[in-house]
């Protein structure tokens, strides 16, 4: 298998992740979930998907698709389509699947995969994150990861109609 097949392959529908999850549970590894937009992948992503990962063993990201982006975040949103989006998260060392969903949020990606840990970043309070619930009624953990700041994609596409500038 070449590298862009390797990527590709972490690209799942639910039932493809499910079945994963599944695998990867049984062989004893932690799974840990997050989701988001993730619409220009900067470097406050890398440092939090990092994070997320050493939580586990294995890091399923719950990618928004465009119209969820679109509802979410307004009409000039998505930047980045669906496909580019998925394929930077694939490609990335700590990322081991990633899974779309068309709604605006992921509860029911999450009901299907019922991960070990369930992440989000700093602006989330544990109790507030979606699927929360169902992750600790089945004996996993919740956990909200500083950001760090100064990286933002809101704070990205300023700079961009702005101008640029440092």
């Amino acid at each position: 298998m070449n590298a862009f097949e390797h990527i590709e392959q972490k690209i799942q529908s639910v039932d493809q992740a499910t079945r994963t999850v599944q695998g990867w549970r049984t062989a004893g590894d932690r799974i840990v979930f997050t989701n988001g937009c993730f619409d220009i992948l900067h470097y406050g992503h890398l440092h939090y998907l990092a994070q997320a990962r050493d939580l586990g063993e294995r890091l399923v990201i719950g990618l928004n698709s465009g119209g969820s982006v679109r509802r979410l975040k307004g009409p000039n949103r998505p930047i980045n389509d669906e496909a580019t989006r998925a394929h930077l998260l694939a490609a990335l060392e700590v990322v081991d699947a990633v899974v779309f969903f068309d709604t605006d949020t992921p509860l029911d990606l999450i009901q299907a995969l019922l991960p070990d840990v369930l992440v989000k970043g700093g602006d989330w309070k544990p109790e507030q994150i979606v699927g929360s619930d169902v992750v600790l009624k089945n004996g996993g953990a919740v956990r909200s990861l500083p950001f760090v700041e100064g990286y933002s994609t809101t704070n990205i596409e300023q700079k961009i109609l702005q101008g640029g500038g440092k």
